[in-house]
């Protein structure tokens, strides 16, 4: 054999070699593995304050929203209950200035003829949660003719 014959079959040799070895190389394993999730049921609620301002002896309106987020589909019921006020009810709750107090009320719609209290099935509102949720508006009214002294008059409705 020549030189170049010799040089032609080594190399080839060489490359035969190199593909075996890419190719055992080139083996693979596959598997799987499980992948899951909990998606728990439940609502958070948040809502702004409801400031009526001045009053002056004559009506005072206002409105606030309360913000219900669950999760897709879940049914939610929101009630308000009385606050915190001494003597107060859900038809008449109390803002307090120390041992005074002004009455007001809280309604469902802007007409302001549904109270909004915390008896399910009666005074509340209720829905199931969906994609794009309105917040809920709460409207308020202090209704005319109250005879209060000066002050700031305050109360808490929890949630």
């Amino acid at each position: 054999m020549t030189r170049l014959n010799k040089l032609i079959a080594l190399a080839t040799v060489a490359l035969v070699g190199l593909g075996s070895i890419t190719e055992s190389q080139a083996l693979t394993a596959t598997t799987t593995f499980g992948v899951s999730a909990v998606v728990s049921s439940g609502c958070a609620v948040t809502a702004l304050p409801l400031a009526f301002g001045a009053y002056d002896g004559t009506v005072n309106n206002a409105s606030t929203t309360v913000t219900v987020l669950c999760t897709l589909g879940t049914a939610y019921n929101v009630g308000l209950n009385a606050g915190g006020g001494t003597g107060a009810s859900v038809a008449t709750r109390k803002l307090t200035s120390g041992a005074n107090t002004l009455d007001y009320t809280l309604y469902t719609d802007s007409g302001r003829t549904t109270v909004w209290g915390n008896t399910v099935g009666t005074n509340t509102v209720s829905g199931t949660y969906a994609l794009a949720q309105a917040p809920l508006t709460v409207y308020g009214r202090i209704t005319a003719s109250q005879s209060v002294p000066a002050g700031t008059y305050n109360d808490t409705i929890p949630l």
